[in-house]
């Protein structure tokens, strides 16, 4: 039995990337296109259009890795619900943080602002990408082998 959870953690992460790469777009692309409509540096704005494409990329990556990734695991239960939101609220405060610190860090350099934000975000999408995996994998969907192991 460790031996099969020890061939299935590189193909979860392989399954927890290439979902990833589609919050990726969902994200990014929910951003810019919120940027490209209403132009701004106003970090408040800033942050509420972040929490915006975050959020909706979070509720891809429930949907994808509750049905590929930890189907074996997702019960879809109020608890696991409960620890996926609590999750997804402390990766979007990684991903704010990242965000506005690099955004604000960025503009001492003469860089267009399009660069500067996109920059800022990729950094912030990683940050929170391995954050939000350790706890998806470890208290959202923990396996029930796993649970039986603990004390």
């Amino acid at each position: 039995m460790e031996n099969s959870r020890k061939h299935k953690a590189p193909i979860q992460t392989l399954q927890f990337t290439i979902i990833g790469i589609s919050n990726a777009a969902v994200d990014i692309g929910s951003l810019n296109l919120l940027l490209l409509l209403y132009p701004t540096d106003h970090s408040g704005i800033l942050t509420l259009f972040n929490t915006i494409a975050y959020c909706l990329a979070i509720s891809n990556s429930y949907f994808w890795n509750s049905r590929i990734t930890f189907r074996r695991s997702a019960r879809g239960n109020r608890k696991q619900i409960f620890f996926f939101v609590l999750q997804g609220l402390f990766s979007l405060l990684i991903n704010n943080g990242v965000f506005l610190a690099f955004n604000l860090l960025l503009q001492f350099i003469d860089m267009p602002s399009w660069i500067r934000l996109n920059f800022s975000k990729g950094l912030a999408m990683f940050a929170s990408f391995v954050a939000s995996f350790f706890m998806i994998k470890y208290f959202v969907f923990k396996d029930k082998q796993q649970r039986h192991k603990e004390p």
